[in-house]
């Protein structure tokens, strides 16, 4: 029977019977942001160094160039230590993430971040630097031979933050990686949508399994060893924008909490789930706030032009009491909790004041050209990385130097490389100075840095937990660690063969199962959004959403949950694990967002079972228990880690001791 037509026009490549395509490779990376650009960059300078038959294969669901959270660009860099001391960036990680977080992963990270930023600008990044007291942007500093990396000085944001011109950020970094590897050493527009453990090793890495976006081909991939970094979860809570403007989120929206759900799926041990990020951005168009705040000194205020930070700063007493807020460094989440405060009393909209910040640097010692120099450096710190910010100033006929704009917290995302630290646990260095509990030995006996519980299975960037504030820089630095330590793995397991237990036909079976379960019951409804056979990706992130948004701390509740909302979520979710066997594709695209629902609704439940375990609130302004409202160090200054058993299908949470390394 011929299929009916459709109401609403597919967006895709049609759907086919899929060809099969077999590749074997020693290194397998999965995921084109920050992180395995470093990765590959640096992977294949100890490749030609150690042994040029080690094969390497970099495989991304978009294209390298605007791949990852830095797609459209950034102003800044956020993780540049240059004259600080990196003792005090792991104190200001620690203190920003409420006093847990892996201390020796973050110090590692620390001292490695610069070489990346200085490989960025000699790559052709156009970075800041302060001259004779003067600002030079990015293309006048170079007009002059004026770099950081020949000893020049930055001009910073904030203490650990520099200013570039940045539209092109990943574009630059993405060309580096690409000459690197070469043009037979990445695939690009592909979505690897499942790892797959060794048949006779059941805790190593063997291969993956993804599809094309873009063509009628499954790929597997045997490999041994592999890297999974395809950033954090976004969508997985309801986003404040409705309507036509429900694509609009502050991390990139293609982030579905893969690297996530595909290495927990194989046994990997996760940390600090619970964590979540909640930013408080321009309303509507999410706008960044960092360079107001920081380069522009401009304060958040209520209605009434006050700082609320200011008049509330009594509530942050019970937290520096603790030695979680000290001096002028309050943690995000708790300028959240007083930002909270003022919504719930009335006292918003709140504001971010820049025409106060904007009039005070007229008033300064600026002539009429670098007035209008900045002016012009205020609009395009959104063009650089928000267009849709500058779009809506437009729109509202508001601007910036004539009126305060409104902010808001956003929804909640699940990440760890900006501030916030939820991820996979990995290996810290094996140096004496890492407490042993840090270090995850391998079958060898030998430790590499960056490696999963899970034999040759590496992360970095957004994937590693418990070690926030990376940034683009610092999940660059990351991947370079973790490509070496690939390198060193496939030398010292040079001899291992993968074997899979799955065949390729059955596996390709299962990724276009949704195109089956369509044609099976496009012709029961003339529309095919409404059917009762099946369920289309929209109409399921519908569901997940609304779920999560309602029962799992999101905005509907200004962040707050219980263990008996959380168990009306877990129920609710239950009945979407089972429709998820009916999700439905008319297309690749609809192929790939079926996919990426499936990895949404695995990581969100982890994320909210890791709330349900640990019961204080440890991330107010973040989330809150209602039923557990304060911090509860006594039971609570540890790591809440899970582990999912491939065999049983069972998923086990427990505490991981905190270890203090620098001292406060």
């Amino acid at each position: 029977m011929p299929l009916l037509p459709t109401k609403e026009a597919p967006k895709g490549v049609a759907l086919a019977e899929p060809e099969i395509i077999e590749k074997d490779v020693d290194i397998l990376m999965v995921g084109g942001g920050m992180g395995n650009c470093g990765a590959a960059f640096e992977a294949v300078r100890w490749i030609e160094k150690v042994d040029p038959s080690i094969s390497l294969l970099l495989v991304d669901k978009a294209a390298l160039e605007r791949s990852g959270a830095v797609a459209q660009g950034l102003s800044a860099i956020n993780t540049y230590c240059g004259e600080n001391d990196v003792d005090d960036y792991v104190r200001m990680v620690r203190t920003d993430l409420m006093g847990l977080v892996r201390e020796d992963l973050i110090f590692d990270l620390g001292r490695h971040v610069d070489d990346s930023v200085h490989l960025f600008e000699e790559w052709g990044l156009p970075v800041w630097v302060k001259k004779d007291g003067k600002n030079l942007d990015g293309a006048k500093a170079k007009s002059e031979g004026l770099a950081i990396r020949n000893g020049d000085a930055p001009v910073r944001s904030g203490r650990w933050q520099i200013m570039i011109n940045g539209e092109s950020y990943k574009c630059i970094v993405a060309e580096a990686a690409k000459n690197a590897l070469g043009e037979e050493r990445y695939l690009e527009r592909v979505f690897i949508v499942k790892m797959l453990l060794d048949a006779n090793e059941p805790n190593r890495i063997a291969g993956a399994v993804g599809f094309s976006t873009r063509e009628n081909k499954v790929y597997l991939i045997r490999c041994n060893t592999a890297v999974v970094a395809c950033g954090g979860a976004v969508n997985v809570y309801r986003p404040r924008s409705t309507g036509e403007g429900m694509g609009r989120a502050w991390y990139p929206v293609w982030n579905a909490g893969s690297t996530y759900t595909m290495c927990a799926q194989v046994g990997a041990e996760m940390t600090m789930m619970e964590n979540r990020f909640v930013p408080a951005r321009f309303k509507d168009g999410y706008g960044p706030v960092g360079a107001w705040f920081l380069l522009f000194k401009a304060k958040a205020t209520n209605y009434k032009g006050e700082d609320y930070c200011e008049t509330n700063r009594a509530m942050l007493k019970p937290y520096e009491d603790r030695g979680y807020a000290k001096g002028h460094i309050i943690p995000t989440c708790l300028r959240n909790h007083m930002m909270l405060r003022e919504m719930r009393e009335g006292r918003g909209p709140i504001y971010m004041d820049t025409k106060t910040a904007l009039l005070n640097t007229v008033n300064g010692d600026l002539t009429s050209p670098e007035w209008k120099h900045l002016e012009s450096e205020a609009w395009e710190d959104f063009l650089d990385m928000c267009v849709g910010q500058a779009n809506l100033w437009a729109a509202t006929n508001c601007a910036p130097e004539d009126r305060g704009s409104e902010i808001m917290p956003t929804e909640p995302y699940l990440l760890g490389s900006h501030s916030g630290c939820c991820g996979i646990w990995t290996s810290g260095p094996d140096e004496s100075w890492v407490p042993d509990e840090y270090k995850v030995k391998a079958d060898n006996g030998k430790i590499y840095n960056r490696m999963t519980t899970v034999n040759g299975l590496f992360t970095c960037a957004d994937g590693v937990g418990a070690s926030g504030h990376k940034f683009s820089s610092g999940s660059h630095a990351e991947g370079r660690i973790v490509g070496k330590q690939m390198v060193r793995w496939v030398v010292d397991h040079k001899d291992f063969k993968p074997s899979l237990k799955e065949n390729a036909a059955d596996l390709a079976k299962e990724i276009y199962q949704p195109w089956e379960t369509y044609k099976a019951g496009a012709a029961i409804s003339t529309d095919p959004v409404v059917n009762p056979n099946y369920i289309t990706p929209h109409n399921f992130m519908m569901r997940l959403i609304k779920a999560t948004d309602e029962y799992g701390g999101g905005v509907a509740t200004l962040y707050m949950t219980s263990k008996a909302l959380l168990n009306t979520g877990f129920w609710l979710l239950g009945m979407l694990e089972e429709d998820s066997k009916n999700l439905a594709a008319r297309d690749l695209h609809e192929l790939m967002r079926c996919w990426e629902q499936f990895h949404r609704l695995w990581t969100v439940r982890l994320h909210m079972q890791h709330i349900e375990f640990r019961e204080e609130s440890r991330y107010p302004g973040f989330y809150y228990r209602g039923d557990f409202m304060g911090l509860d160090d006594s039971k609570w200054k540890c790591f809440v880690n899970s582990k999912y058993d491939p065999a049983t299908e069972e998923t086990k949470i427990f505490k991981r001791a905190y270890y203090q390394i620098i001292p406060a």
